[in-house]
């Protein structure tokens, strides 16, 4: 189809630049493609390759930078230079120059950093410079005074069920009560979409969220990452809600999401500023595992229907509500939008790998990895002194007599308060590994 919309020519966000190491490759799967992120110390930038060293195809990311900053693989040696080139093969002799021949260089895609991402150009290099990069237009056309929350993660349904839930600001005060909504903010909800065309289209919700207490809401949509709701209201200044929903694989996807604020008042930007990225990142992560399961069930149900192309007749779309929902299935098939067209979903996951945090999140995020490092290191010496303090007491008594009762009764509360935060640090760290089994809308309300 000459108007279908073309996936590979796009800029996709892969990683925010704070959690990637300049001291190891980084892997990372767009629209089916393996690549390896690394960080090439002689230009002093960000490559992006194949994941295929053109030797016997073993993955480069399972190799190391060398000495001399040089990508090299891990099964023979051979070396790449940040522009893909070979510049060495340890097997051959010196008269040789296997090294210089097109068949042993690395296909390398285009990168660029933006917003403290970094992007990669899937499609023909020749085009990125003339295909605009998918930023978040408000931070850059008005950069003073705004504070940002920002998380990520590895998400088990597709890119486009990502930006139709997000998308669907009705569902908020009824999937998200009790994390950040509550049931008694729903009312009727009339969407408007102001444009529309291959690149996306714009929209307005006139009354806003929370029965229009907060004011307007804008919403923008550029294919075929991009997303925001932008709310400006007198109680909390600016607000935005801002997704990259980057196509990994068929049913899996990388979510980027950004919390920019411009508060009316500088008190809230001072918390946000003072709490870990690691410990917002905890509660983030709890809100995305809050529509997780149901997003993944859903997508399937969409498939054995017809998926995508017989939507209207799988869906019952009846309000205004769904406005945004609808613009984006028509956007999906009048443009044949759908990265992986004809090719089927995977199995249905289950509940347990559903709620997988290590290794959608943790030991992909800089902070979050640091920090279960040292709750771990931290949770070893409280027990150290928690043992310590109880094998103590046996030892006061018998050669103490008058202090003996208050020494043991010390050492005891050291033991007991110990134990307790050995226990509460063993329950932050499983926070880190796996997500609530029940979602807080279906716990009692008592």
């Amino acid at each position: 189809m000459t108007n279908s919309f073309d996936h590979t020519e796009a800029w996709y966000p892969v990683h925010y630049l704070k959690d990637l190491d300049q001291s190891q490759p980084t892997q990372f799967t767009l629209l089916g493609r393996d690549l390896v992120i690394w960080w090439d110390k002689v230009a002093d930038r960000w490559r992006v390759f194949d994941d295929q060293c053109p030797h016997r195809l073993a993955p480069l990311s399972q190799g190391r930078i060398a000495e001399d900053g040089l990508l090299e693989c891990p099964y023979h040696g051979w070396a790449f230079t940040g522009a893909g080139t070979c510049d060495r093969i340890p097997q051959q002799t010196e008269d040789s120059s296997a090294q210089t021949s097109q068949r042993a260089c690395v296909t390398a895609l285009p990168t660029t950093e933006c917003q403290g991402l970094l992007f990669v150009y899937p499609g023909n290099p020749e085009n990125a410079p003339n295909v605009k990069v998918p930023i978040v237009e408000p931070l850059d056309d008005s950069p003073e005074g705004w504070v940002c929350i920002d998380t990520f993660r590895d998400l088990p349904y597709d890119a486009l069920t990502l930006l139709e839930n997000v998308l669907d600001v009705s569902h908020v005060p009824f999937t998200h009560h009790r994390s950040v909504s509550d049931r008694a903010y729903a009312s009727p909800v009339e969407l408007e979409v102001t444009e529309s065309g291959k690149q996306g289209f714009k929209g307005v919700w006139e009354q806003g969220p929370r029965k229009g207490t907060l004011g307007r809401q804008d919403t923008t949509f550029l294919a075929p990452t991009l997303m925001w709701h932008d709310l400006t209201s007198k109680q909390f200044g600016r607000t935005m809600t801002v997704v990259y929903a980057t196509p990994i694989r068929k049913g899996e996807c990388r979510l980027f999401a950004r919390f920019p604020f411009k508060f009316a008042s500088k008190l809230p930007g001072f918390f946000i500023k003072l709490t870990p990225r690691w410990y917002s990142h905890i509660g983030q992560n709890g809100v995305l595992e809050d529509d997780q399961i149901f997003l993944h069930y859903q997508e399937h149900y969409l498939e054995s229907k017809g998926g995508s192309a017989n939507f209207s007749k799988a869906f019952y779309l009846p309000t205004k509500a769904d406005r945004f929902v609808f613009e984006l299935r028509q956007w999906v098939n009048q443009y044949n939008a759908d990265p992986f067209t004809d090719q089927p979903l995977p199995p249905r996951l289950s509940q347990e790998t559903l709620l997988d945090r290590y290794h959608s999140h943790t030991v992909k995020c800089k902070s979050c990895s640091t920090a279960l490092v040292r709750i771990r290191q931290i949770r070893r010496w409280v027990a150290v002194v928690g043992a310590m303090a109880w094998a103590i007491i046996p030892l006061l008594a018998l050669f103490f007599d008058k202090t003996a009762t208050v020494a043991a009764i010390v050492s005891s509360g050291v033991a007991l308060i110990a134990g307790f935060g050995w226990f509460g640090l063993g329950r932050l760290e499983r926070r880190f590994y796996e997500g609530r089994t029940i979602p807080p809308r279906n716990l009692s309300e008592r």
